[in-house]
C-alpha cells in the first residue's frame, strides 16, 4: 500500500492531484501501459492521496492520519481491491457483484470510496457487463481506478466510461539510476537488463532475479542446442511447466529481435545483445516470413494463458520448440 509514486511518475501524479484539488476528478480512471511500468504503484499512491485528510495540492498522502494508517495496514473500509483470485486467472462476475454492493453504501469515513481493479483486461464478459452499471451510476465521491497492461483487450464499453491515461516509460537514464539505487545494480548490469526488458524498469528488476536469470540461461542453452541439432522434445521436457508464460515472453522478444535483424541488418536495435552470435546463425537458416509465423504462434499461446486458459504446458513447449528447430535447420 504505497504512498508515493515512482520518480518518473511525478508529472502524472501532479496532474491527478490537480484534478482532485479543483474538484474535476472523473469517477473512473484507467491507467494503461506495459507490465512493469508501475501502474500499481501510481494507483496506490493516488488512492492514498484521495483518502488522506491532511495532504493539500500536489503533496503525497501524509502517511500519519487515521486514513493513511488504515491504508498502509491494508484494511481501509472505504477501499475495495478487485483482482483475480489466483494469478493468471480471470476476474469473474461474483467478484464484481461485491463492487455493486460497495458503491451502494455510504463511505464510512465520510470521504471517497475507492475501487482498485486490475488487470482490467482479465474481466470475463459477464464481469465486464456487471461492472457497467456501477460505472454508469457510481454515486458521489466514488473513484474507480482501473489498470490494464493491454488496454485494447478491455471491453470498449468499459473503456468509454473511463478517462484513459497511458503511462509513459521513464527516460533511459532515469531508469538506469533507479535500478542502480534501488537494486544496487552495477551500471553494466542495469544497462543490460533494461535493454532486455525494453526499457521497462520494474520488468528489468524482475528479470534480473536469480530464478529468472536461470530460466533465461536455460532457454539460451536450448536455443543453442536446437541450432546444433538437439531434439526439441527432449529440450521441452527440461522446461518447468510453471515457466510457460515467461518462456513464451522470452521467445517473443527473441523472435522480434530476429525479425528486426533479418529485415534491417542493423544490430543496434537488438535487445538481447548477448544472443547476437546465435541470431546470426539462425538468420542464415530461417526466412523472415517463417519467423513471423512462429511469432504469431507464441503470441497466441501467451494470450491464451493471459485470458485464463489452461493449455497443456508440455505440449505447448514441444510444439514451440519443434517449430524453432524446423526453422533453424531449414
Amino acid at each position: 500500500m504505497e504512498l508515493t509514486p515512482y520518480p518518473w511518475q511525478a508529472p502524472l501524479f501532479e496532474q491527478f492531484t490537480r484534478l482532485l484539488t479543483h474538484e474535476r476528478l472523473p469517477h473512473a480512471l484507467m491507467l494503461s501501459g506495459p507490465e512493469g511500468v508501475g501502474k500499481a504503484q501510481l494507483a496506490s499512491a493516488f488512492a492514498a492521496r484521495v483518502l488522506c485528510r491532511h495532504a493539500r495540492g500536489a503533496a503525497h498522502a501524509c502517511g500519519e492520519c487515521h486514513d493513511c494508517r488504515m491504508w498502509r495496514a491494508g484494511h481501509h473500509p472505504d477501499v475495495l481491491h478487485v483482482h483475480p483470485q489466483d494469478a493468471g486467472r480471470l476476474i469473474r462476475v461474483d467478484t464484481i457483484r461485491d463492487v455493486s454492493t460497495f458503491v451502494s453504501q455510504t463511505a464510512q469515513q465520510g470521504g471517497y470510496r475507492v475501487i482498485d481493479l486490475s488487470p482490467a483486461e482479465r474481466m470475463n464478459t459477464a464481469a465486464a457487463n456487471a461492472l457497467l452499471k456501477s460505472l454508469e451510476e457510481p454515486g458521489e465521491r466514488t473513484l474507480f481506478l482501473l489498470s490494464a497492461d493491454v488496454v485494447s483487450r478491455v471491453m470498449p464499453t468499459i473503456r468509454s466510461r473511463c478517462q484513459q491515461w497511458t503511462l509513459p516509460l521513464p527516460r533511459h537514464d532515469v531508469a538506469l539510476q533507479w535500478l542502480g539505487e534501488t537494486y544496487q545494480m552495477s551500471p553494466d548490469d542495469a544497462e543490460f537488463w533494461l535493454n532486455v526488458a525494453g526499457d521497462v524498469p520494474l520488468l528489468a528488476a524482475r528479470l534480473a532475479e536469480p530464478e529468472r536469470r536461470k530460466l533465461r540461461q536455460q532457454l539460451m542453452d536450448s536455443f543453442d542446442g536446437l541450432i546444433r541439432g538437439a531434439d526439441p522434445v527432449s529440450e521441452a521436457a527440461r522446461l518447468d511447466r510453471q515457466t510457460l508464460d515467461l518462456s513464451l515472453w522470452y521467445g517473443i522478444t527473441w523472435l522480434e529481435d530476429l525479425i528486426r535483424l533479418g529485415l534491417s541488418g542493423d544490430e543496434r536495435g537488438v535487445r538481447n545483445r548477448d544472443l547476437l552470435p546465435l541470431y546470426r546463425q539462425a538468420i542464415k537458416n530461417g526466412r523472415v516470413r517463417d519467423w513471423f509465423r512462429l511469432l504469431d504462434y507464441a503470441k497466441e499461446q501467451r494470450q491464451l494463458v493471459a485470458k485464463g486458459g489452461n493449455p497443456n504446458a508440455q505440449l505447448v513447449f514441444e510444439a514451440w520448440l519443434i517449430r524453432w528447430a524446423a526453422l533453424l535447420r531449414a
